[in-house]
């Protein structure tokens, strides 16, 4: 084991890879404790923090002892790139939080959110003047799991609706999607399925 540890195949393949690995991790997991951070998760963020600052560590001694391989600086810079690829990927399959997203159409809305609202999507209309005449503002407050849908559903109905999406942080009570996204989850936990 030691002259294996010791061989070219390690110090020039073995190290680069371990290095780009554990940069991979550590880049994810920040990328994810930051997104946590951002929504107040003040219990699973530190937890993040402390193992990503814990592989760091690991990947930098191993960079700081190999200071004669340069291949090892490639190494901790390609999984520096790849762990905010990485991050970025299990943030959006994650889909953790809420947004908001307002829809403005020109045209007659009443089929879109009765559409919205018979699939426990919770909407607030207001009636609004635009620059070229009168518009509907439909607000909606949603998880970020339900954005997809909700624009599937926005396109079949209003497709030169404009819509903007923005990250929610706190929301005080909730209703419609939100509501039932709770329920469902807790029910699938708590009744067995037959």
């Amino acid at each position: 084991m030691t002259d294996f540890l010791n061989s070219w195949e390690f110090n020039y393949i073995g190290i680069p890879i371990l290095i780009t690995l554990a940069k991979i991790i550590d880049v994810s997991l920040g990328t994810l404790r930051i997104i946590l951070v951002s929504k107040g998760a003040r219990k699973l963020a530190p937890v993040l923090g402390f193992i990503e600052v814990l592989i760091w560590i690991i990947a930098i001694g191993q960079v700081m002892k190999n200071l004669t391989n340069p291949i090892n600086y490639i190494a901790y810079a390609f999984g520096f790139a790849l762990g905010n690829y990485v991050g970025i990927l299990i943030e959006q399959k994650l889909a953790l939080g809420n947004v908001i997203i307002r829809i403005i159409t020109r045209h007659d809305a009443t089929e879109l959110i009765n559409y919205l609202q018979s699939n426990d999507i919770g909407v607030t209309v207001i009636p609004a003047e635009g620059t070229f005449g009168p518009v509907h503002l439909i607000f909606s407050v949603l998880k970020r799991s339900k954005i997809i849908q909700v624009i599937d559903i926005i396109k079949k109905f209003n497709p030169k609706a404009f819509y903007s999406i923005e990250d929610v942080r706190y929301v005080s009570g909730s209703f419609g999607a939100l509501e039932t996204h709770k329920r469902n989850y807790w029910k699938s936990f708590l009744i067995k399925k037959k």
